[in-house]
């Protein structure tokens, strides 16, 4: 029984404070809000089973947690520099025609999968993209070049839409250094022409983090040196 009046008064505890606190909390968690959320529920969760832990201890403790955040939210909001020090700052992984190494290895993010969010992002050529920015959050904005970007009804009324490229699935033959055979087939290339390709513009095949072919046989090719 205690359990169950333990559990009930915490929940509300915890509804008051995620309410005070913000939606926040809930969508799109930073690093900081990560870190506050798994505290204040570990608390919560303790207060809870321990029933030899007077209940007013966990409850003190999450007040204490609450206003830390808060007083914290408040800073963020009129100074950006305490922000960016919660929070974190946004990291450019792709520009210019070029990947990042530096900002993808700081992320622990592969080609691969910053790929992957580009095609969920709706993004499915590489030469389609301008940009691709991890955002404190954890999510990340991609931009693509003008004559790639949605239509827009303006667009539509100037016939523009006769010129827009239809988007196409590329064949990723290599990624983060790996070759795959069955996308190499697919291209209807072989090893035979991918090793003569790659000693051609003198690169080596652990060293490139991407290389595509298009349907109309254009390779795009990106490495580290």
């Amino acid at each position: 029984m205690e359990t169950i009046i333990r559990s009930i008064i915490m929940f509300l505890v915890l509804f008051i404070i995620v309410k005070i606190l913000g939606k926040k909390q809930i969508k799109n968690l930073t690093l900081y809000d990560y870190i506050l959320s798994i505290t204040l529920g570990s608390i919560a969760a303790d207060s809870i089973i321990s029933l030899d832990t007077p209940l007013y201890d966990g409850i003190i403790a999450l007040i204490i947690f609450a206003i830390i955040g808060y007083v914290t939210s408040l800073l963020a909001f009129h100074n950006h520099k305490v922000e960016e020090l919660m929070d974190g700052e946004p990291l450019i992984l792709y520009e210019n025609n070029n990947f990042n190494y530096q900002n993808l290895e700081s992320a622990k993010l592969s080609v691969a999968k910053l790929l992957e969010h580009c095609r969920l992002k709706g993004c499915f050529d590489i030469n389609d993209l301008d940009s691709a920015i991890l955002e404190p959050s954890g999510d990340i904005s991609i931009l693509l070049k003008g004559n790639s970007q949605p239509l827009t009804s303006n667009d539509i009324k100037n016939n523009i839409q006769k010129n827009s490229k239809k988007q196409t699935l590329n064949h990723l033959i290599i990624v983060d250094g790996t070759l795959n055979i069955d996308e190499l087939k697919k291209a209807g290339k072989t090893k035979t022409w991918l090793n003569k390709y790659l000693k051609d513009k003198n690169k080596k095949l652990e060293n490139i983090t991407l290389l595509s072919i298009d349907k109309k046989d254009k390779v795009t090719i990106f490495s580290k040196n």
